[in-house]
């Protein structure tokens, strides 16, 4: 277990996930704080903040010491904050925004780094989301599938149909057109600042195989999709109004869960820029 100074770090699963104290992000916070809170994110996955009171442009703040915040390609942001994009279900809808397993807009060049998600109204009951670690994933591979998997790239597309769907709400709602974005990525990358390797496709966004067919490629990415969800790799997180969560995109997966019908529950997230899987 790595010695934090300025921060209490707690694990909250074997997998991934850790709560964290001694962190305010409506504050200015000193340059160790934000390193181990960074560490704490590289060793985790994910980490989670309790009893958070930023306001919007304090949550930006917060998001720009551990990297660029970018525009959701498919929905505007805040009027008051451009960079934040409200994942909101109300009480009358029946799908939650990207209620699937997947990793944040792969379907872009450069997808995201990270994802930071601040809960504004959560439900009285339900509404968690799950998390799974990655690496896990691959580790627990074989090496003739390793091998299998070594250069294979996925073709992501923003227009599958799993997806789209928990789109649909937020979409009509915002009078928006859906741009249709696509793009090429190894199903195994390494990140860039661990060396780790993990699996790195979902069925929310990888239509096939690169030089294959997508019925050829459909019984391998299914297998897939469902390996790396296995409850060992897993963490679930409750939310709570003021709860925050900043995942890794580049090896972790999420899924929101949409148990909560009749219930409101709005969400300020911030998604901060990547590179380019390899």
């Amino acid at each position: 277990m790595r010695n934090y100074r300025h921060i209490e770090v707690r694990p909250v699963a074997g997998a991934l996930g850790a709560e964290l104290a001694g962190v305010d992000m409506a504050r200015t916070l000193d340059d160790e704080v934000v390193g181990e809170v960074r560490q704490a994110l590289l060793d985790h996955l994910v980490i989670f903040l309790r009893d958070q009171r930023a306001t919007p442009q304090q949550q930006v703040a917060f998001a720009r010491r551990f990297g660029e915040p970018i525009e959701y390609p498919q929905l505007k942001g805040l009027p008051e904050a451009p960079l934040i994009t409200a994942v909101v279900k109300l009480e009358h809808e029946r799908n939650n925004f990207g209620g699937i397993w997947h990793s944040d807009t792969t379907y872009l060049a450069e997808p995201p780094m990270g994802s930071m998600l601040l809960a504004r109204e959560v439900p009285p009951y339900g509404g968690d989301t799950m998390f799974a670690n990655q690496y896990l994933a691959y580790e627990a591979l074989s090496d003739g599938l390793k091998a299998t998997l070594d250069g294979l790239v996925g073709v992501s597309s923003s227009a599958k149909a799993e997806v789209t769907k928990t789109r649909e709400d937020r979409m009509k709602s915002a009078g928006a057109a859906l741009k249709v974005l696509t793009a090429e990525h190894p199903l195994v990358r390494t990140h860039p600042e661990t060396g780790r390797k993990a699996l790195y496709t979902s069925e929310a966004h990888t239509l096939q195989i690169k030089g294959w067919t997508e019925k050829e490629s459909l019984p391998l990415l299914k297998f897939l999709w469902e390996h790396q969800t296995r409850a060992e790799f897993t963490c679930r997180f409750r939310w709570e109004p003021g709860s925050l969560a900043f995942w890794d995109n580049r090896c972790a997966m999420h899924n929101p869960i949409n148990d909560y019908h009749g219930f409101r529950r709005v969400m300020h997230r911030i998604t901060l820029a990547g590179d380019r899987p390899r």
